[in-house]
């Protein structure tokens, strides 16, 4: 095991080093020049762009700028945000318990519904059950996220007014976040009502980002268990007359979930990326509007430095996945 895991952290390496260059070239494919868009309107003088240009670093060749940036990442720095001032680490981590609290709400649910309905329509193969949970994943898996979004603001905030429409809690509450979780932060402020106020703003967001992993897993955990139900070993089962939650939750579930392991832990990136449009639309403070909002303001150290940190965030998720398939199948471990 320790092997294996040695040779994964190696592949780790190549990895970053690729998204580096490609965080590092994509937004400057973009057009656009930070420095006068920092401008703005009032403009500036050919001797004021020189100087910011030159105390930025834009006026070297590329190449160096990028071997600059590998060697300032070796380091442990992401660089300096040109708009907030802020170094970009910090700016991350300020932000994204926002995003890892929406994303972990997100595969939750997608986990608690996804996992038991794919099972149940494996076992109800052909069945009315099986068709309808096939046929709305299929409608979940292809519906646009800002699509799907609006809907629901339209829905139940606009019309019933069961929800707010944006933010994470209400603008009645005030308390200093401890952890930067608005639901374990709003319990312990003892305030009344802000625990309620955070659960509600969180419910839309959730559920929008929760929509394409929850039927991808619903989908995978129905082929995985219709290919496991078909194997000897569950027959024998069977025909032993171990009773049917037995057959299917400890013979039939455990064999089929290393496929479905797996696939949960693709959707942490498809959270990721989903988390961009779900924070935008739901005015969500998490890093996900911070990209877009960096890239829009062509701020170069804050989009490279997110992409490479959501990139490791990415890579260490599909590292511990790989480990989980030891402890879910023995026989892998060898």
């Amino acid at each position: 095991m320790i092997r294996f895991l040695l040779s994964r952290l190696a592949l780790l390496i190549p990895t970053f080093i690729g998204v580096s260059i490609v965080a590092f070239s994509f937004i400057r494919l973009l057009p656009g020049d930070p420095i006068m868009l920092l401008a703005g309107e009032r403009g500036m003088s050919e001797e004021r762009y020189q100087e910011l240009q030159s105390a930025l670093g834009f006026d070297r060749p590329l190449v160096v700028q990028y071997f600059d940036y590998l060697l300032d990442l070796l380091q442990g720095d992401f660089g300096t945000s040109i708009v907030t001032k802020r170094p970009v680490l910090q700016e991350f981590l300020t932000l994204f318990p926002a995003t890892l609290e929406l994303s972990l709400c997100a595969i939750l649910l997608a986990v608690a519904i996804g996992v038991p309905v794919g099972v149940l329509a494996a076992v109800r193969r052909g069945s009315w059950l099986d068709q309808t949970v096939m046929g709305t994943a299929l409608v979940g898996y292809s519906m646009p996220i800002f699509w799907w979004g609006l809907l629901l603001i339209i829905l139940f905030s606009g019309v019933l007014g069961w929800t707010p429409v944006s933010g994470r809690i209400s603008l009645l509450y005030y308390f200093p976040q401890v952890t930067g979780f608005m639901l374990i932060d709003s319990l312990l402020s003892g305030q009344e009502g802000a625990f309620r106020s955070a659960v509600s703003h969180l419910v839309l967001p959730t559920i929008v980002l929760a929509t394409i992993p929850l039927a991808v897993i619903a989908r995978q955990t129905r082929s995985a268990m219709l290919e496991v139900l078909g194997e000897d070993y569950v027959r024998t089962a069977r025909a032993k007359g171990l009773p049917p939650a037995r057959v299917i939750g400890l013979h039939a579930l455990r064999n089929a979930l290393i496929p479905v392991i797996t696939t949960i832990g693709l959707q942490v990136g498809v959270l990721l990326a989903g988390a961009i449009l779900t924070e935008t639309i739901f005015s969500w403070p998490g890093i996900g509007k911070w990209m877009v909002d960096s890239v829009f303001k062509r701020d170069y150290a804050v989009v490279q430095g997110g992409l490479l940190l959501i990139a490791g965030i990415i890579m260490i998720v599909n590292l511990i996945v790989d480990l989980l398939y030891g402890l879910v199948n023995p026989r892998i471990r060898h």
